[in-house]
């Protein structure tokens, strides 16, 4: 099984987990070994314990590496929607630091290897006619069912988020600005980090639903939300959905007719994962604590970020940031 477009993606696993979600031609990448089976608590919420497993991509093993980091993992099944593609995965991902760039990698298993595509960026800081900006970075894929296409969402500035469309997962055609500051309460300085699911809100007249961080000129990231009925025009809740500080790269996840929002805390604040139940309407505010420990060994060294989560054959992945901020890989951990 792939990555289900469908927002109650099919049985993954022997606890019926549910996963809301959102890889081509170059030397395949080199794969670390896996780590020891290191102890570690079930997630919250009755999700599966993730542990990892190794390492998929370095920036110091691609072709395409102006800034020496990359971040931000999103990862799509393309076996079933494309009728040629380069692999069975599609794996996105991009630096951070100007110019960055929206790149992607290719893949028949979420373990690896995955193989950089040769023409990367596939979104670069200019495109003509519509931006010139320092940077581009943080690529959330969707494949929009309704439109039969895959919907990139990304940033560039800070301050705006961005959507493409694309019939391969390729080749994108702008679209428009889907989020920026001026959208949100004044003092607003960064609304980026955005993903998007398939989501119902009937009381909203939504369909889809996007999570993103969010920042303010006490410089204490949250996580904030919207709704939009078509992915392409949106409304957002002046008050960010979670307050923690200092936390980013929201994830959306479906369990036992719940919804949960999963994010990172940044290093100095610990550097895990955590778990937040909002339910299938967002009106809960439940915390409940760690949903991934990032160990102190290599890669991680204290921090895991920014997760995309998804299935293969059955088994449910975590694909994520591990390691400091703009000096670490993007590693796999299996459930």
């Amino acid at each position: 099984m792939g990555l289900s477009p469908d927002p109650r993606p099919q049985a993954a696993h022997a606890g019926r987990l549910r996963l809301r979600h959102g890889a081509a031609a170059g030397a395949a990448l080199t794969v670390g070994t896996a780590l020891g089976t290191q102890p570690a608590a079930a997630a919250p919420g009755g999700f599966p314990d993730y542990r990892y497993v190794r390492t998929l991509l370095t920036a110091s093993q691609l072709k395409y590496n102006p800034t020496g980091e990359i971040i931000f993992p999103c990862f799509r099944g393309v076996y079933d929607k494309l009728s040629s593609p380069l692999g069975r995965y599609y794996l996105y991902y991009a630096p951070h630091d100007a110019p960055g760039g929206i790149c992607l990698a290719y893949g028949n298993s979420l373990e690896g290897p995955f193989t950089e595509y040769p023409s990367n960026p596939i979104v670069s800081n200019t495109w003509s006619g519509h931006y010139s900006v320092s940077h581009v970075s943080s690529p959330h894929v969707l494949w929009n069912q309704d439109a039969k296409e895959f919907w990139l969402y990304f940033h560039g500035e800070n301050t705006t988020t961005r959507l493409a469309r694309s019939g391969d997962g390729i080749h994108f055609t702008y679209d428009k600005v889907v989020l920026s500051t001026s959208m949100l309460p004044a003092g607003t300085t960064e609304t980026s980090y955005a993903r998007v699911f398939r989501h119902d809100l009937p009381s909203r007249g939504a369909r889809y639903v996007m999570v993103f961080m969010l920042n303010n000129t006490t410089n204490h990231r949250d996580i904030g939300w919207g709704w939009s009925a078509d992915g392409r025009t949106w409304s957002y809740d002046q008050q960010p959905l979670i307050r923690h500080g200092d936390v980013g790269g929201p994830h959306l996840l479906y369990r036992n007719n719940s919804t949960y929002v999963v994010y990172n805390k940044d290093k100095a604040s610990g550097g895990d994962i955590m778990i937040t139940e909002v339910g299938n309407d967002f009106s809960k505010r439940t915390h409940l604590g760690v949903f991934y420990n990032s160990r102190s060994a290599a890669p991680e060294n204290g921090r895991a970020a920014a997760p995309s989560f998804g299935t293969d054959g059955g088994v449910p992945y975590m694909i994520y940031e591990a390691g400091e901020r703009l000096a670490g890989a993007i590693a796999v951990a299996r459930g």
